[in-house]
């Protein structure tokens, strides 16, 4: 699975120096991947191989907020509402309206987020290796959970569809999410 658009190496210089508005959207990010895991867990009961796993990835994806509360508490910072990066209700628009095409475009947008979270996430690890190991650390583990994700998504929408559906609407909200990304600017955000 690959990004159409891979992240311009600049992003992250321009990310760290907005930090305390990073983690916070960090923070609101982790509690939106919760709830889309949950939201498919209630929009198909009937899908019994997916249960388990969406619950383990909502509990996870929990942790990962709790744990970059934890880092705001610790530098002194606090969580707070911020206007929300219109990336994901962009790369949304692309979703089929009628079942059960709306399953596997909702499993491969979920796809390409979790795969834009580990991208930006390994260079936000590079970037502040020298200037903030301890946050770098934070983000280099995080990556491997974002991967694991992306791996889940992309095998639900496998084992539920034929091959060839998969790769022609991954190939479309894949370059989908491309436009997304080149026309979403906000500095200081994980998806921005």
């Amino acid at each position: 699975m690959k990004l159409y658009a891979p992240t311009d190496d600049a992003w992250a210089a321009r990310a760290t120096s907005k930090l305390h508005e990073l983690l916070v959207d960090h923070a609101h990010l982790e509690k939106k991947a919760a709830s889309a895991a949950i939201t498919l867990l209630f929009r198909y009961p009937d899908r019994p191989s997916m249960q388990r796993p969406l619950s383990r990835l909502a509990r996870e994806e929990m942790r990962h907020f709790e744990r970059v509360l934890a880092v705001l508490r610790a530098r002194g910072l606090e969580l707070c509402r911020l206007e929300p990066s219109r990336y994901a209700q962009k790369l949304g628009t692309v979703v089929r309206r009628d079942e059960p095409g709306r399953m596997l475009d909702m499993l491969l947008v979920a796809t390409y987020i979790e795969a834009r979270s580990s991208e930006r996430m390994t260079l936000l690890a590079d970037v502040l290796a020298t200037s903030d190991p301890v946050l770098a650390s934070m983000y280099r583990e995080l990556v491997e959970a974002e991967e694991r994700h992306t791996e889940t998504y992309l095998q639900f929408a496998c084992e539920m569809f034929p091959d060839s559906e998969v790769e022609a609407r991954l190939d479309a909200i894949g370059r989908h999410e491309a436009e997304v990304v080149a026309n979403t600017v906000m500095p200081g955000r994980l998806h921005g």
